[in-house]
């Protein structure tokens, strides 16, 4: 009997081909921001054609691939995967909508309300002072905080920067002048419980945020008090919409990169969602 100790596999490894639950519009529009980015800085060569480099900076944003396995599959090496990520990242976060445009936008078009809510994207564990601040209490784990506003329907307006998991929702709003922006656009709020407080004007004054009503240990709500609750729950439901789209893109699973490029990525993912979600 005659041994064989030869590998089951090439010394190059395995190549397989996988589809991307995307829309090849989507492929259409991230290729020419990227062959219009090279000829505006001069970059008469890369290794691979437009359309090409945007399919691997998809399936890296989509289905979280890691750099160096698709680097391997298309002959290149994993920094240069890496570094059209980033580039790819940083001309669709530049395209993202900026709170005053998306208020006004919403106004124009004969809207009266915005749904609001936050939610945490999860991060790696840091080492350190750093790990302190992005722990979130509310959530049991490390993580970054993300505000982001929809319209009635759950379409995406507008997502906040990306700020520790310790940081309060309300004190990310108050960061960004939420409520300010809201009157001067004339427009109103809708939130959860989270955002009890976040609206310290006067009693004479239209409430730019509307949330329900907490109980207190001594003080139950009452039937009246439930019903809202109920009333304004059935309403803001369609938000909850909004962030399962966002974070279809499976690189939002865990933010393995540093956290500062953490608002980039999530607002470059903001303006593919939408491009897919109004296909």
């Amino acid at each position: 009997m005659t041994k064989n100790n030869d590998l089951t596999e090439s010394p190059d490894g395995l190549v397989y081909t996988a589809r991307l639950p995307l829309s090849s519009a989507t492929l259409n529009y991230l290729a020419t921001l990227i062959r219009g980015h090279c000829k505006k800085i001069g970059s008469r060569w890369r290794a691979l054609p437009a359309g090409k480099i945007a399919g691997i900076v998809l399936a890296v944003l989509r289905c979280d691939q890691r750099p160096g396995d698709l680097a391997g599959g298309n002959g290149v090496h994993r920094t240069t995967v890496t570094r059209w990520v980033r580039e790819a990242v940083g001309l669709l976060a530049a395209r993202a909508p900026r709170l005053d445009r998306a208020l006004k936008k919403i106004a124009r078009s004969g809207g009266g309300v915005v749904l609001l809510d936050g939610s945490l994207i999860r991060t790696r564990r840091r080492t350190g002072t750093e790990n302190r601040k992005n722990y979130s209490g509310k959530s049991k784990c490390h993580g970054l905080l993300v505000i982001a506003l929809t319209d009635d329907k759950g379409r995406l307006l507008w997502v906040s920067a990306a700020r520790p998991g310790r940081t309060s929702e309300i004190t990310a709003c108050r960061h960004d002048h939420l409520t300010d922006r809201l009157r001067k656009a004339g427009l109103g709020a809708i939130a959860d419980l989270g955002f009890v407080g976040l609206d310290d004007s006067g009693p004479d004054a239209d409430p730019a945020v509307i949330t329900g009503y907490k109980a207190a240990r001594n003080r139950p709500l009452t039937r009246g008090q439930k019903l809202s609750n109920k009333a304004l729950a059935a309403v803001r439901a369609p938000v909850e919409h909004g962030f399962a789209h966002l974070k279809n893109w499976r690189v939002l699973g865990k933010v393995r990169t540093d956290p500062k490029w953490a608002t980039a990525l999530v607002r470059a993912l903001l303006v593919l969602t939408n491009r897919e979600v109004s296909r």
